[in-house]
């Protein structure tokens, strides 16, 4: 007999990484403790099957069962509106830094669709569920920092207000890559933005420990900060 989706999520449980990912993702007590890449393995095989019957009856008990599902998504061969139909179902499960990021960068189909994702997402970036709206801005730092959009992006950025924690720092995040693509643009707008302090500040200290940003750059970024 087939073994189950959750039969199969426990065989390939690690508890030494169960108690690392448990310490990382606060309040989650349902962690069974699957490595990402061996969940994304398995979330290819789906993908290869009937992923359609799959998403219609996977279970949301288990933190690696809602993450497995929106790895499926991402690998999946089908049109890009029924995808993104699977994805705004998927987005509410979303409760954690964890699955949210993991979720978008499977995303990989954006790449071949930018205006119709970047439409797709808009909404999220005012919604008043913490998860949603950081769904919106990790997209936008994993697909839209680029020529064509950075303008837009600092803007949606900068009025991009909630006050939850992984909120600002996902916009924190997306500011720092967006210093590191694009440091002429980002700079002028660190000088005049609407951000709180707090994200302000988190931008910056991001920037400082990119590997990719000089030391004199970072004794001048560093005297930025807002006391």
């Amino acid at each position: 007999m087939e073994k189950t989706i959750r039969e199969q999520i426990f065989e390939l449980a690690d508890e030494e990484y169960k108690n690392f990912q448990s310490k990382l993702c606060p309040g989650n007590d349902n962690i069974v403790g699957v490595r990402v890449p061996v969940l994304r393995k398995l979330a290819k095989q789906i993908a290869k099957g009937n992923w359609r019957e799959y998403m219609s009856t996977a279970e949301d008990k288990y933190y690696e069962e809602v993450m497995l599902q929106g790895m499926v998504l991402g690998h999946v061969k089908a049109d890009i509106e029924e995808i993104l139909n699977y994805v705004k179902n998927f987005i509410p499960k979303i409760n954690n830094w964890a699955v949210c990021d993991s979720f978008c960068t499977g995303l990989k189909f954006t790449k071949r669709n930018m205006e119709r994702v970047w439409d797709f997402i808009q909404p999220y970036l005012s919604s008043s569920e913490e998860f949603q709206i950081r769904f919106a801005v990790v997209m936008l730092l994993d697909f839209y920092i680029e020529e064509n959009y950075i303008d837009r992006v600092l803007k949606l950025l900068d009025e991009t207000k909630h006050e939850g924690y992984y909120v600002k720092m996902a916009v924190a995040w997306a500011i720092s890559i967006c210093y590191v693509k694009f440091p002429e643009k980002t700079m002028k707008y660190l000088k005049n933005n609407t951000l709180d302090d707090f994200t302000y500040n988190k931008a910056l200290q991001k920037i400082i420990e990119s590997l990719r940003v000089d030391k004199q750059t970072k004794m001048l970024i560093r005297s930025m900060k807002r006391k």
